[in-house]
């Protein structure tokens, strides 16, 4: 799995001009990729690193201080740029094996004791976010 963290003051999703998901209070905006060789056990380790790193205001963690998590899967984190102009999407995970690693990593992520909000798996989603610090991390799992 790969994911994009960005620490947020406030974020949201919509789809289909309705309001999906959103950050209110600041928080973390983790945008996931599942590769083929993705598991359960890769969705929930990634799920713990993110729910613990110091990376908020203070060296805290979303799990000291109870930030919340907006999660959007993203196939394109797997592009391959490296020939041509048009990016292959070949180590993307089909959907059908991609949509249950990323509810299993909002489910571990939850399980920690995470309030998490998603976006919608599949769908065209315009998401808004001010990124916090600038903080914005690449995280392969």
């Amino acid at each position: 799995m790969r994911a994009v963290v960005q620490r947020a003051s406030r974020a949201s999703v919509v789809v289909e001009d309705t309001l999906v998901g959103e950050l209110t209070a600041p928080g973390l905006v983790v945008f996931v990729g599942v590769t083929h060789t993705d598991t359960p056990a890769t969705a929930a380790a990634l799920a713990s690193k993110i729910y613990r790193l110091r990376i908020l205001a203070g060296e805290k963690s979303c799990a000291d201080v109870g930030a919340p998590l907006l999660v959007v899967s993203q196939f394109t984190l797997y592009a391959d740029t490296s020939r041509g102009r048009r990016p292959s999407w070949s180590a993307a995970a089909s959907g059908v094996v991609a949509e249950p690693l990323v509810t299993a990593f909002t489910d571990a992520l939850t399980a920690l004791g995470a309030t998490v909000s998603t976006g919608v798996f599949g769908a065209a989603m315009q998401v808004e976010l001010v990124n916090d610090g600038p903080v914005t991390l690449v995280l392969d799992g």
